[in-house]
Formats: structure tokens, sequence, C-alpha cells
């Protein structure tokens, strides 16, 4: 990953282009709505349609851009190999469902946004001023979430949270009674999405524990999920469109998650929320992990 220092530069796929690189850039394209993939249906027995459900194609984003070296066209030739080399790499291009990224910073944002997607086209557009260090190129990258994700990933560690069905009171009892936790806020598993977009969230969960049972409190959406995990082993829960699995121990284990568990709606709502988590694990060491970046409709 390329290190974005101001704006208007772009990370393609590893390779940092914009201001002060050897690739200025004249154009960017794409970065608008991407295209709709509407589901009308057309009215049988009058004029026009019945408006579907609209959904978002993959979103692709063009760079015009150039390689100047002035006066020194071997390096123009090895920042365009540079290029090539990202667009070819074999462990992206030869695994399905990986997946390269495109970064840019945009004027008046604190942080970098991302796309997650392919390279799709890296083209010299002409070779006749090579010699002078000069190379237009075109390169194009297929972003297949269309959906602009924050900069850094976020990431919070909880333990089990305490069954309230398991506490009661412990005599003699002195007034005033109180239960639960004085502060909300204090518990460990508050989150933030600062997009305007529902987050979709990496979860791990670190053994020993039984019966494992997520839910975000905002949503009411749960995970639930039927194994039972020894001391280091770990399951995996990737909710991403494209990327959704279940993994123990590296291994499918999609099977153990109830008919009621959705991961394409387990996700983290704009704003403030919280995750929680309970299962049977007796040396209090089991944790779950969440990651998640923030999503946003626009740069």
């Amino acid at each position: 990953m390329a290190t974005i220092n101001q704006p208007w530069q772009v990370d393609f796929a590893g390779v940092l282009l914009g201001p002060d690189t050897v690739y200025p850039i004249s154009e960017i394209t794409g970065l608008g709505t991407p295209e709709v993939r509407a589901q009308d249906v057309d009215l049988p027995n009058d004029d026009g349609s019945f408006p579907g459900v609209d959904y978002y194609n993959s979103r692709t984003v063009t760079v015009e851009a150039g390689i100047r070296t002035p006066g020194d066209p071997d390096a123009a030739v090895a920042a365009l190999a540079a290029l090539d080399e990202a667009a070819a790499s074999p462990g992206v291009r030869k695994t399905a469902g990986a997946l390269q990224t495109l970064r840019l910073l945009w004027p008046g944002r604190d942080t970098s946004k991302r796309l997650y997607g392919r390279v799709r086209r890296i083209e010299a557009v002409t070779m006749a001023q090579a010699v002078f260090g000069w190379i237009p190129v075109t390169l194009e990258f297929t972003a297949t979430d269309p959906r602009w994700h924050g900069e850094p990933e976020q990431q919070i560690t909880i333990p089990l949270a305490r069954d309230s069905a398991d506490e009661g009171f412990t005599v003699p009892v002195t007034a005033p009674i109180t239960t639960g936790v004085a502060d909300p806020t204090e518990r460990p598993g508050w989150v933030d999405n600062a997009g305007d977009l529902p987050a979709w969230p990496s979860l791990r969960i670190t053994g020993p524990v039984v019966n494992p049972h997520i839910w975000i409190t905002e949503t009411r959406r749960v995970l639930d999920l039927s194994l039972s995990l020894g001391e280091n082993e770990t399951v995996q829960i990737d909710t991403r469109p494209g990327t959704r699995w279940v993994l123990r121990n590296g291994g499918n284990t999609a099977s153990a998650l109830s008919s009621t568990s959705r991961l394409d709606l387990f996700q983290i709502p704009p704003g403030t929320s919280e995750v929680r988590w309970t299962g049977a694990d007796y040396t209090n060491s089991t944790r779950l992990q969440v990651s998640w970046r923030d999503a946003y409709t626009a740069l």
C-alpha cells in the first residue's frame, strides 16, 4: 500500500499517482453515482412501468495520467512496468474473490477513502515520446463494491457480556438496590461508524467458548453459532458482499450458523451502536474482535 500524504494523490493498487510522483494525473472519471441496475416492470395494461428496487452496479474509475521522467527513457519504461506488475499480480488475478484497492485523498478531507475491486486496464496510449521520458497512460479500476470505505480500519476487542440471568443478589441486601451497569457507555462494545451508510464488519472469535451469540443492540441483528472452540481455536466471520464466509481455523464452517443468522444484514449502522456477545467460557479468556471501515455514499 502506497503512502498518500497530500490531496489529489491516488494509490492505484499500490502505485502512487499524482502530485510529487512521476505519474501526473490529468483527469479522473467514475467518481459519481454508479450505474443503476433498475428492476422496473412494464405495466401490462397501461402506459409506463412500475418502479422496482434499484441496485448499483460495480463502479469503474478511469484515470488519465502520464509518466514523466524528463530525459530519462529508462525510468519511464520502469514506471510503466510498475503499473503493469500491479495489474498482473498473480495472487489476485488468479484467485477468485481476491481484491485490490484504489485509494484517493480528496481536497477538504482529513483522510483518504478506498474502493475494493480489480485493475482492469493499463494502456500506454502512445510510446512516441518515450525517448524523451513521457508516456501517456489510461488506467481503469473496477470497484466490485461501489461504496467508499474510510481510513483507517477501526477495531475493538470485546470480552463476553455478563448474562443477567446468571446474576442475582447477595444477602444481606443493603438499600439502595441497583442493577446493571451504572453508566452503559462504560461497556466495552461501543462502535462508531462516521459514514452515512451501514458498514460491513469482520469478526474474529478466539476460544475457548461454546455456542457464541453475537448481536448489535440497535439493529437487533444476531449471529448464532452452534460450535465449541478450544483454547486458541478461532472463527473468522466476514460480512462484506462477495466475501461472506465463516471459517473455523481456516476451514469452512458456515453450517454452524443458525437459520436466523443473516450475514447480509449484519451491519454496523451510521453513528454509535453497541456490539455484544455471550457464550459459555469458564476461563474468562475468550475474546471477540470486531473490525470495520466507515462506509460512505460519496468520496
